[in-house]
């Protein structure tokens, strides 16, 4: 179910990347860096990935926690913020992430959040990635 709301920044949320080859093309975790304060249904975000970046980059970080739940019962040991591929985009495209089910059988979701270290980190890859000073 799409979020009604805007994750504060450094939450880590699924994003359905709905783009065009070579864009993004698929679900993925992405990380809050901005909501929008002209419209309240748009966020900016960073996409996150399991796979180092080749190369790695000076823009490209990896995070110290991971925030993403095991995955079928293996924990993913290793995250990328890939912070060179920054988008705005829809809150319909965003869901908290799947984390196992409740006693009771329903679904269980998370929205985790970055350290503040991490956050730090991803905003520092971020001016890189656009030459900001």
């Amino acid at each position: 179910m799409p979020l009604k709301y805007q994750p504060p920044a450094g939450s880590v949320v699924m994003c359905n990347f709905e783009g065009i080859s070579p864009e993004m093309v698929k679900v993925r975790p992405a990380i809050i860096l901005v909501r929008n304060r002209q419209n309240n249904q748009l966020v900016t975000v960073i996409p996150v990935s399991t796979t180092a970046p080749d190369p790695v980059m000076p823009y490209h970080h990896q995070l110290t926690t991971n925030p993403l739940p095991p995955k079928h019962g293996k924990p993913v040991l290793v995250c990328w913020a890939k912070c060179d591929m920054i988008e705005t985009v829809a809150l319909h495209r965003l869901d908290r992430i799947k984390d196992g089910k409740n006693a009771d059988g329903s679904r269980q979701y998370i929205v985790p959040t970055l350290s503040p270290a991490d956050f730090a980190a991803v905003q520092a890859c971020v001016k890189l990635a656009l030459h900001l000073p």
